[in-house]
Parts: C-alpha cells; sequence; structure tokens
C-alpha cells in the first residue's frame, strides 16, 4: 500500500519529539575519562597488523605508488563515510551495536547480532596470531636468534641461512654493495628453505616435518603446540585484566599500546633506510605502474583493506564512541583518526619494503621473490632480515612488542565490542584454521555487513525512501531527515552533500559491485603447496553468510514478536 505524503509528513514532524523523548530516557552512561582515551582506543584499534603486513604488499602487488587511486577513492567514497556513520550511531544512541541497531529499526537489529558475530569470529584467530608474536618475542631472548642458522633439530636437510658480508664502501650514508655466502649444507639441493621458514613452520607451528612435508592437514590436524597454547593464554589473560574495570582500565593502557607502535616504526624506519639495498626496496614499493588499475581485483583489494584497517562492520567504533558525551565532536574525530590510520599505512610501507630491498641485495634474489603477504612477512621475511642485523637480539624484541602492542589493541576492540553489545542488551592446525577464518569468516561477512549498515540508515530510518525525486532530496536537505537530525542534535550542524550522497548511493554500490566481482572471480583457498578440500571451502562460504544470515533470521523473528500487518508497521 503506497503511503499518501500526509502520512510521510506526520513521520517526520513527529520524530523530534520521539528523539527527545528517546534522549530523556537515556539512562546515564559511563563516558571515557579524557578525549584522548577514546581516540587512542580507536586509532589503537584502526592501526593493527593489516597496516604493518598486507597495506605494503597490496602496493607492491597492485601497481605500486598507482594502488594509492583507487585506496584513496575507496578510502573516501567507501571507508571514512561509514567509520563517521558508525561512530555517529554509536555517540547517539549511547548502546552497543545489537541495542542500537534494534532502536534504529527493529527489523533490522539482526545487523548488530551480525556485526558482534564478525567480531567474534576476528578475534579467534586474531589473538593466535598475537600469541605467536609473544612466541617469537620469548625466543629473541638469546645471544643467537634460533632462525639465523641450521643447527637445530627441527632444520631440514635444504636448510640454508643468510650471512651477511658487508663491502662498507658508504655513499650518502648508505651501505651501496652487500653479499651473500650461504650455509655450504645447503647449496647443492634443489629447493632450498630459508631457516626463518624453517623455524614458522616446523619449530613454532610444527606444520612440516624435518623432511620438509605437512604434518598437518585439514583431515588430521596434528598435535598442540604447547607453546603458542600458553602464548594464547597469555593474550587472554592481558585482554581480561585490560577489559574487567571496562574503559577507565582499557582507556589507561591504549597509552601505551597505541602509541608505541609509532615510536618503534620511527626507529625501524630510521634503521631501515641506512640498510644496502633500501631505495631499491622503497622505490619498488613506490614506483607506480599505472596497467595494473585496469583489473578488477585491484580495486578489490582497495576496497577490503580500506575495510580492514579502518574497521567499520565490527561493531567496535559503534561501542567505543557509545562511551562518548552526546555533544562530543565526533566529525572531526573521524577525520582524525581515519587520516591518522591512512598515513600509518603509508609510513608502514617505507619501513617494510627497505627491508625488503635489504633483504633482495644480501640474497640475491628479486624483490618479487622475496615480498610475501600476511603472516610470512613479518614471520619469515621480516625475522630472517632482523637476524642479519648487529645487534638483532635488540631489535628482534622490539619488532615483536611492536606487533603484539598493534595486535592487543584491535584485540581489546573486539572484545569490547562483543562486551559493549551483549551487556547492554542482556544486562592446531593453526595455520590452516587462521588463514581460513581470515578468507571467509572475516572478509565476506564484512562486506556484507557494512552494505546492510548504510542502506538501512540511508534507506529505512533515514526515511529516503519516502522522497522523491531521490537525487534532489540527498542535495537539499529533505533526504535522510532523521539521520541528519540526530548529527545536528548532537554536533550543531547538519552533514554536508558528500556524506549524504555516499552513505545513500556510492557506498552500497562499490561495496555491491566489489562482491559481485569477487563471487565471480572467486578462487578456493591454498595455503602454500595445502590446497582445501572441496567441503572445506563449502563449510568456508557457511562461515562467509553465517553472520549476514543473522540478519533475515532476526527480522523474521520481529516481524512476528511487533503487532502491525504490514511491514512498514
Amino acid at each position: 500500500m503506497d503511503d499518501s505524503p500526509n502520512d510521510s509528513n506526520a513521520m517526520i514532524s513527529n520524530f523530534e519529539s520521539l528523539s527527545k523523548e528517546f534522549n530523556e530516557s537515556i539512562p546515564e552512561r559511563e563516558t571515557w575519562s579524557k578525549k584522548m582515551d577514546f581516540l587512542l582506543s580507536v586509532i589503537g584499534f584502526a592501526v593493527d597488523l593489516a597496516n604493518v603486513w598486507r597495506f605494503p604488499y597490496l602496493c607492491f602487488k597492485n601497481g605500486g605508488g598507482a594502488f594509492l587511486i583507487p585506496y584513496l577513492i575507496m578510502l573516501m567514497l567507501t571507508g571514512i563515510p561509514l567509520f563517521y556513520m558508525e561512530l555517529v550511531l554509536g555517540q547517539y544512541f549511547r548502546k552497543g551495536a545489537i541495542t542500537t541497531w534494534g532502536n534504529v529499526c527493529p527489523l533490522f537489529k539482526g545487523i548488530g547480532y551480525c556485526v558482534v558475530m564478525i567480531a567474534f569470529y576476528t578475534d579467534l584467530f586474531y589473538n593466535v596470531i598475537i600469541a605467536w608474536s609473544f612466541n617469537f618475542l620469548f625466543h629473541s631472548f638469546t645471544s643467537e636468534l634460533p632462525w639465523y642458522s641450521c643447527n637445530h633439530s627441527w632444520n631440514s636437510p635444504n636448510c640454508y641461512s643468510k650471512i651477511v658480508s658487508w663491502n662498507m664502501s658508504d655513499v650518502g650514508g648508505i651501505y651501496s654493495q652487500c653479499a651473500l655466502q650461504m650455509d655450504i649444507n645447503a647449496s647443492h639441493h634443489f629447493n632450498p628453505v630459508s631457516s626463518a621458514d624453517e623455524f614458522y613452520y616446523s619449530r613454532m607451528l610444527g606444520f612440516r616435518n624435518i623432511n620438509g612435508s605437512a604434518t598437518a592437514t585439514i583431515e588430521n590436524l596434528g598435535k598442540l603446540q604447547w607453546e603458542i597454547v600458553l602464548c594464547l593464554l597469555l593474550v587472554y589473560v592481558i585482554c581480561y585484566f585490560s577489559l574487567w574495570k571496562g574503559i577507565k582500565m582499557s582507556g589507561k593502557v591504549v597509552w601505551f599500546t597505541a602509541l608505541f607502535p609509532y615510536v618503534v616504526l620511527l626507529v625501524l624506519f630510521i634503521r631501515g633506510i641506512t640498510l644496502p639495498g633500501s631505495l631499491e626496496g622503497i622505490k619498488y614499493y613506490l614506483y607506480p605502474n599505472i596497467n595494473k588499475l585496469t583489473k578488477g581485483q585491484v580495486w578489490i583489494d582497495a576496497a577490503t583493506q580500506v575495510f580492514f584497517s579502518l574497521g567499520p562492520g565490527f561493531g567496535v567504533l559503534l561501542a567505543f564512541s557509545s562511551y562518548n558525551k552526546f555533544h562530543n565532536n565526533v566529525y572531526f574525530d573521524a577525520l582524525l583518526t581515519s587520516s591518522i590510520n591512512c598515513g600509518t599505512s603509508f609510513i608502514a610501507g617505507f619501513v617494510v619494503f627497505s627491508i625488503l630491498g635489504y633483504m633482495s641485495c644480501i640474497s640475491g634474489e628479486s624483490i618479487d621473490n622475496v615480498a610475501r603477504e600476511g603472516p610470512g612477512l613479518v614471520f619469515v621475511v621480516y625475522p630472517q632480515a632482523l637476524a642479519t642485523m648487529p645487534g638483532s637480539t635488540f631489535w628482534s624484541i622490539l619488532f615483536f612488542l611492536m606487533l603484539i602492542t598493534l595486535g592487543l589493541d584491535s584485540s581489546f576492540g573486539g572484545s569490547e565490542a562483543i562486551i559493549t553489545a551483549l551487556s547492554d542488551e542482556f544486562p592446531i592446525a593453526g595455520l590452516l584454521f587462521i588463514e581460513f577464518m581470515n578468507y571467509y569468516a572475516a572478509s565476506w561477512g564484512l562486506l556484507m555487513a557494512v552494505s546492510f549498515e548504510t542502506i538501512v540508515i540511508s534507506w529505512i530510518y533515514g526515511n529516503l525512501w519516502l522522497n522523491v525525486p531521490l537525487t534532489v532530496s540527498v542535495y537539499n536537505n529533505a533526504g535522510m531527515p532523521r539521520f541528519v537530525k540526530n548529527i545536528d542534535d548532537m554536533l550543531g550542524f547538519k552533514p554536508g552533500f558528500f556524506w549524504r550522497f555516499c552513505w545513500a548511493y556510492v557506498s552500497p554500490v562499490l561495496l555491491l559491485a566489489n562482491m559481485i566481482y569477487g563471487f565471480v572471480v572467486h578462487q578456493p583457498l591454498q595455503v602454500q603447496d595445502y590446497n582445501f578440500p572441496d567441503w572445506m571451502n563449502v563449510l568456508g562460504w557457511i562461515f562467509a553468510f553465517s553472520s549476514p544470515s543473522i540478519i533475515f533470521i532476526i527480522a523474521v523473528f520481529q516481524l512476528f514478536r511487533f503487532p502491525g500487518t504490514t511491514i512498514k508497521q
């Protein structure tokens, strides 16, 4: 049944009184002790391991400096608008994700459950990565790093280690030449494997035996790695004691965990650019290959990196901002923290690729062969490089402390999102599972969740569907009256045309296009030389759709729960 203009006007005119009643009914809520506690919590959550291991590699893989074009476009048109939107929702409703989305639109309360489930999935594998970092940190307290040489029980006959001999001629403060000597025990083998590679896969994960073959598959999970189990327990203990007293405690912890990585990045940047071969690595990082921009996968990578890095769709931003004061300038906060996150990714690229250039120099391999994506970059390539430097123990301790603090911030955020949402609503084939959960459970669910978020806010909560013509209504402030009014109540000004147009049209269209293209070009997951069985890929898609499916399940439940003869009622 069509709605008359009078009905629409009545809905909009009644909103101010309803909004006032809602705000007066909100009980007193705990707030951040200082504004900086909130900002550092958001920065700490947004600036995570993806900034260090994923963004630099994606730049290298997708056209170097040219990748910044799709990255910045996706950042401006989808990332920052949705980042801003979630902060606004949390600050206005001052509740966790589940309750907030129930207030926004009872029919789509399932979005709250969906993002909490995504946060839970992500926390599961993210804490394991932090545990790996702790394990590396503990092994760094030795005079010779255990991944430096091949003289260990876990090393295979194919193992080789890199021992560097520098020609100390100094050109412009940078060593200009370098040479490599390999351990003689691997020089005649057909498939040499680095000592750092074997420490990670064989010693730490138990993923390979001494012959180099895999000891674990999805069908045969292998034995527990007790060092990792204990490190994982340590991670949960740290998270517990950082969150057990709420934001008053976590707001203090982030002063260290959010700021320390920047100190280490600065130190590693200065050290990196003084290494031989570093400039070649930086050239590879920045050299633009415009032809890459014609490939759809480049734009997919840009979109997923933006969402993984900024963090909309996890419920974390909403949870953090729910503890703000009502009139806090969340618009400024959104622009500041998202800009810092973007800048951190760019700077991390210099740090990573100066080291990759150095590794290329000492190994005689091209940077194409040295560079790796994901955990292999920070748990194989980087430790291998650190082991060859003077003072390797110091550099290794510093680097893995940085990874731990980067990871803990994000883990705090995920846990806070789950705790806040639930408390408001209801007062070792480890490597394979990490890759599996990252590929299926987080990526696809995240894109689908943020798509629903922007559609519901713009078209249902914002009443945009009541206004015709649509583009004109967005332009002249007639569109999205409820959400625009929320922002005006808090900040004293209305969001401009750019933000409303992105929320209503650009972000949903780009997200939908990315998902469709991703489905079309999808390839079954592969880790190292291991191909996941078909049934595991099917299970992966079940995981991918499990969190978004909650949206529809809750919608059906709400239809039966609330009175009325139409969906609108």
